[in-house]
């Protein structure tokens, strides 16, 4: 057992590619050889999953703060190991990305008839790819990890896309990429400023996290090296106003490319700022916390404002994403427990509930080859179990209470209200704007008369897309009925993230009653 907690994190992160390449050795010309590969792939994506359900049993809340590391020198010259670890921030994002891959494989069976063995493979390398960087302790291998995800987007996006495909999957790479390459610059500045302060170049996070660097201004070595991280970070989010490629790459994308890229690759966005951007740079962090709460804010409206008036469902939940994670930036950039755990946990709930309202569109347009709302209503009368599957999702994205969505967006203006009360006041309207959106989009394509011939004979769920949206349903409830079960295993790494962000470093531990939903801080330290 000891031989397997020791490669524990690598076979998760390389089993799904190295079964991805397995799988190109499958004859596809036939019906039975595409089913064949249909199911080589989802079982790779379910094998990984068992895989990160004993990440899972292993992981210790109260034990070291990494833990089922790996190290092995790569390049020591310049610091650079192969180093991985995790902790409770990376823990439900692993287990988020291998539970939402199988459902997005499944999900896909009769959405990709073309080129299948190229399009599983690079779903499961992208799998890969994000696994990696949650848990990179490295800061060169997340790197690696990183922009290793931006090529199998990139072609999923520009091979199985709609029409304007590779104006979409451009636009996503070429944002990206310039992101990224600044974060490039100053992961190497952090590299160096660790040989300058320790005589010895080192990317491992826990030495970097004890560099001095210069803060408090808006030329200083933290600020600077804060807005190069977060950048790249507010990119991935997407933040207002760097969002302008995710409408895009969403209404372009396949589901599964949908899917994946609002369910995981956002939060990539959230999880570097946790991880990387605000330990480095805590006082980088203090001197833009009012800008980026402000840009938060601005997102949270903006993203529901855009979304209400969109014709296209999928644009209208590609533009709620926005909206979404804009409460994200609010809750992190408060600095405190309650809005940290919120935004955590904000950023799992919208993995589930936006993932499932793509596949819901995925499903009506595989039906209809259309997604305008207009084109649309009375589909309940056809479609009850569809209906049902679709409204339940609904609520969880306009946070009705006992849903997932619910207890994020609580705990964030909750959270956030104690750092500015009248930004709060504002994303809080974003509650009401995401409910008019939602449920207006609901009621205008699931009820009244059909108004469309084209729609009376859709069949209704089949036993495949039934078994693709169940977890999902079931996840809602779950996360809504019993968010101590997740809090348990993050509260330890949300405390000493807030250790790091703060200067001064005031340890915080959080309680959180899911019945009543109150909240009890203790301060310890400082």
């Amino acid at each position: 057992m000891a031989w397997l907690d020791s490669h524990l994190l690598t076979a998760t992160v390389f089993l799904p590619f190295v079964w991805s390449l397995a799988g190109l050795l499958i004859p596809s010309g036939t019906e039975g050889g595409k089913t064949s590969l249909k199911i080589w792939a989802l079982l790779g994506s379910l094998l990984t999953l068992a895989i990160s359900v004993l990440i899972y049993q292993r992981y210790i809340p109260a034990g070291p703060e990494f833990q089922l590391t790996e190290t092995v020198a790569w390049l020591p010259v310049f610091g650079i190991s192969y180093s991985l670890g995790m902790d409770g921030l990376s823990l439900w994002l692993i287990m988020l990305t291998t539970f939402l891959m199988p459902i997005a494989i499944l999900g896909s069976f009769n959405a990709v008839e073309q080129r299948l063995k190229e399009y599983y493979f690079l779903l499961l390398s992208l799998e890969t790819g994000m696994i990696g960087a949650f848990v990179a302790t490295d800061l060169f291998l997340f790197y690696v990890f990183w922009e290793a995800m931006l090529i199998p987007m990139y072609f999923l996006i520009g091979i199985w896309g709609g029409k304007e495909r590779i104006y979409a999957t451009m636009k996503f790479f070429l944002y990206t990429m310039v992101g990224s390459l600044l974060m490039l610059v100053a992961i190497f500045y952090l590299a160096y400023q660790h040989k300058v302060q320790f005589g010895t170049y080192s990317m491992q996070v826990l030495d970097l996290y004890k560099l001095t660097l210069g803060g408090g201004t808006f030329s200083s070595p933290q600020s600077v090296m804060f807005l190069a991280f977060a950048l790249a970070f507010s990119i991935k989010v997407p933040l207002f106003p760097l969002h302008t490629w995710l409408p895009d790459a969403h209404v372009q994308a396949p589901t599964a490319g949908s899917v994946i890229l609002a369910a995981i690759l956002l939060k990539m966005g959230g999880y570097g700022f946790m991880r990387f951007a605000f330990p480095l740079f805590p006082e980088g962090v203090a001197y833009y916390q009012l800008t980026f709460m402000v840009l938060g804010t601005i997102a949270i409206v903006y993203g529901a404002w855009v979304a209400m008036v969109q014709p296209d469902i999928k644009k209208l939940v590609a533009y709620s994403s926005v909206s979404h994670m804009g409460y994200v930036i609010l809750g992190l950039f408060s600095l405190n427990a309650v809005a940290a755990t919120g935004a955590y946990y904000q950023m799992l709930n919208h993995g589930i509930s936006t993932g499932a309202l793509f596949l819901l569109v995925g499903m009506i347009y595989e039906r209809r080859h259309t997604r305008e709302i207009s084109h649309f209503g009375g589909i309940s009368r056809v479609m009850p179990l569809f209906a049902v599957a679709f409204l339940i999702i609904t609520l969880s994205s306009v946070a009705l209470p006992g849903t997932n969505g619910f207890i994020g967006e609580f705990l964030i203006l909750l959270g956030s209200w104690k750092a500015n009360p009248v930004l709060t006041a504002i994303a809080a309207l974003g509650v009401i704007f995401g409910a008019v959106y939602m449920l207006w989009m609901f009621q205008r394509v699931m009820f009244g008369p059909v108004t469309h011939k084209e729609n009376e004979g859709l069949k209704d769920l089949s036993a495949r897309e039934i078994a693709v949206l169940v977890p999902l349903i079931i996840a809602v409830f779950a996360m809504g009925i019993f968010p101590n079960f997740f809090f348990q295993k993050l509260e330890p790494s949300i405390e000493r993230f807030l250790a790091r962000s703060i200067p001064g470093g005031a340890a915080v531990t959080q309680v959180v009653d899911p019945v009543t939903s109150s909240v009890q801080l203790v301060m310890k330290g400082n």
